[in-house]
């Protein structure tokens, strides 16, 4: 195997740019956006001696053109950081730059008003001056009325009828000021090296995910024999019009192939199978194919076509469980046994995560034929994706080697660029974050498990900073097999407070069919639901889940106001904000005019009680000037969720209620 050698490196430019992010691994992996998405872009930017230095971020679209050019801010004076935020508008293969440059104004304006003010070098300052603002008018970016205004305030700077105070005035005016921050004269221009930045379709980044077991719903007992007799895709087609009511975007099915009937699980994970126990869909495999198969009570292709024209006349879009492991009973079995682990006895190893055994599966092994297990899952996906699916959520990744999905994200991506990828592993930060990197869209995360404030706020901050350049977090409250203590004993507030922080802490959130019903009870010893659907058919009662907690209802309103503020739907701006209360988590969300789909800013500040068990009281130490407030002393709080408004100031005292009012959705409206 050969070694990889470092990337040559440029010599540094006359005006050195250095530290430039976000970058991945220097650039060896690209940055991800999506189209609409708001993107940091920060350098180092400096130079010797005292001359004024600056910066603008270029982004450059897939065909090579510069899209845009923002000057960009010193954000750390005297640290010679600075920062700009860039708009991608299209899905596709882009990079930026970091120009950094000598601003021959800038160094001037900021001696002049010093020596003019002292009266030292007056006239000479002046005439420098004129021939600074002289130069810029000859830039052919310069309009008419651009050049209108630098002409006046050459006169003015000329003028010796006129106080020398008033002659500087006409060349540092706010006039002349925003035409050189619109057209700046530039000298020097060192550019940095390119960096890679793909940019995906907007769902990569938000959406609203809606999970459940297609063959629970019309699930009935035949009245005749007492047995179990599956829901159909049919039925579960059904289900479809109550989950797009609920404003979801997604609807996630978990496998749907035939299950192995050797070492079947039983109900709530044993090894004890009754007549009737249907196994664990993730069990894939049997006789009548794998997973490129349909299990037969669920019904044919051409029923899963229908549930997907279905889904899609209603507004969502299908994703499907990936599950890259095999029943013993599976085909490969017996066609490759070469692409399982023998053990020293002749056996195939079964999956294992001590104490945990999983009899029912054996996990690929892929050192043996990487090739064709590639082929043979590839195959798989694209029959999927020719029936309409067109997200996958993949169940253990990081149990698979991370070459193995590098090749395979990059081939689906090549002839399916609109195909996304959910990584649900729940691993170490290296694992997660790498397998973002090389390509899986979004990923699970720990937010499942961060309940205190401190907890909430330093990991909002985290997926909201460095890290939203490879991974995109999906926060999802409960899953079909993790029921954390906090769920366990919060009953319905926690759901709710749970679901108010999933849906507005991250853009893309999800629940698990039976949240609307707070199913909180765990069996003994696991973190995880009793009589759990993996094992055993589990129909609801959809119209009792409607009337009794009221989640229903909340769920719906939390999809419509991610819909309606755009600030819900981006990723990397997200701001804490202190409150006296150690259960009251604040944080806030803004899109600026210029970035908004709406023209329109958009703020929104969501305050969250997490104790499920008491009354808080709390105030509020809010960042006006993240909110766009400086210098208001009071604005219209609009609470989204009771549609009540009030009258707020920088620090508001808040009284929040887990049965009634967990939290408060706060749009703001300047007064």
């Amino acid at each position: 195997m050969s070694t990889p050698l470092p990337t040559p490196t440029a010599p540094i430019g006359r005006i050195p740019v250095i530290e430039v992010g976000p970058i991945v691994e220097g650039g060896r992996w690209p940055t991800k956006a999506v189209a609409g998405e708001v993107i940091p872009v920060r350098a180092t930017v400096f130079r010797e001696g005292h001359d004024a230095v600056a910066a603008t971020a270029v982004l450059v679209a897939p065909d090579g053109t510069d899209h845009s050019h923002v000057r960009m801010v010193d954000v750390s004076p005297g640290n010679d950081r600075y920062e700009a935020w860039v708009q991608p508008d299209a899905v596709g293969n882009w990079t930026f730059r970091v120009e950094g440059w000598s601003d021959p104004y800038g160094t001037w304006s900021h001696d002049a008003v010093l020596k003019v003010h002292a009266d030292v070098d007056t006239e000479l300052m002046l005439a420098e001056g004129a021939l600074v603002l002289e130069r810029a008018a000859t830039d052919p970016a310069m309009t008419a009325a651009h050049r209108q205004v630098l002409g006046d305030a050459v006169l003015g700077l000329r003028d010796d009828s006129r106080p020398p105070v008033a002659r500087l005035a006409a060349g540092i005016s706010p006039e002349v000021r925003g035409v050189l921050a619109e057209v700046p004269l530039r000298d020097a221009v060192s550019p940095s090296a390119a960096y890679p930045l793909t940019v995906h379709r907007p769902r990569a980044l938000y959406g609203s995910w809606y999970e459940f077991f297609p063959r629970s719903e019309g699930a009935h007992r035949d009245p005749n024999t007492g047995e179990w007799i599956s829901g159909t895709l049919r039925t579960a087609a059904e289900r479809l019009p109550g989950i797009a009511e609920m404003g979801f975007d997604v609807v996630y099915l978990t496998p749907i192939h035939p299950i192995g009937t050797t070492n079947r699980k039983g109900r709530n994970n044993t090894l004890d199978t009754e007549p009737g126990d249907p196994g664990s869909p993730y069990g894939i495999g049997a006789a009548d194919g794998g997973h490129d198969a349909i299990h037969a009570d669920l019904g044919t292709f051409d029923d899963f076509d229908a549930f997907v024209a279905r889904a899609r006349a209603l507004g969502l879009e299908v994703a499907l469980d990936v599950a890259l492991q095999a029943s013993p009973d599976h085909p490969w079995v017996t066609e490759h046994p070469e692409w399982f682990t023998t053990r020293a006895d002749g056996s195939i190893a079964y999956a294992e995560n001590p104490p945990k055994k999983y009899q029912d599966i054996y996990p690929l092994n892929f050192d043996n034929d990487p090739d064709g297990i590639y082929t043979a899952i590839r195959d798989v996906l694209g029959v999927w994706i020719d029936h309409g699916v067109t997200l996958f959520r993949v169940d253990n990744p990081h149990t698979k080697p991370l070459p193995f999905w590098e090749r395979i994200l990059a081939d689906v991506a090549a002839e399916h660029p609109d195909v996304i990828f959910l990584s649900e592993a729940f691993t170490r930060p290296a694992m997660m974050r790498t397998l973002a990197t090389v390509g899986f869209h979004q990923s699970y995360t720990y937010f499942t498990w961060r309940h205190t404030k401190d907890e909430l706020a330093e990991y909002f901050t985290e997926v909201a900073g460095d890290s939203a350049a490879v991974m995109r977090p999906s926060f999802w409250p409960t899953t079909h097999d993790i029921l954390t203590p906090y769920m366990q004993q919060g009953g319905a507030a926690a759901f709710a407070i749970r679901a108010v922080l999933a849906a507005t802490g991250a853009p893309t959130w999800g629940i698990y069919s039976g949240y609307e019903l707070a199913e909180h009870v765990a069996r003994p010893g696991a973190e995880e639901q009793i009589d759990n659907e993996k094992y055993e058919y589990r129909p609801r009662d959809w119209e009792r889940a409607r009337e009794q907690y009221g989640l229903t209802a909340l769920l719906t309103a939390l999809n419509r106001i991610r819909r309606d503020h755009p600030a819900l739907q981006q990723l990397r701006n997200l701001t804490i904000h202190p409150t006296s209360d150690d259960a009251t988590l604040c944080y806030s969300k803004r899109v600026r005019a210029e970035h908004s789909p709406t023209g329109r800013e958009d703020v929104v500040i969501v305050v969250v009680n997490l104790d499920p068990f008491t009354t808080r009281d709390s105030l509020l130490h809010l960042d006006l000037a993240a909110l766009g407030l400086d210098g208001h002393d009071a604005f219209a709080a609009h609470d989204e969720l009771s549609g009540e408004t009030y009258s707020w100031g920088a620090n508001p005292f808040v009284r929040l209620d887990p049965w009634g009012r967990p939290a408060h959705l706060i749009h703001v409206r300047p007064a």
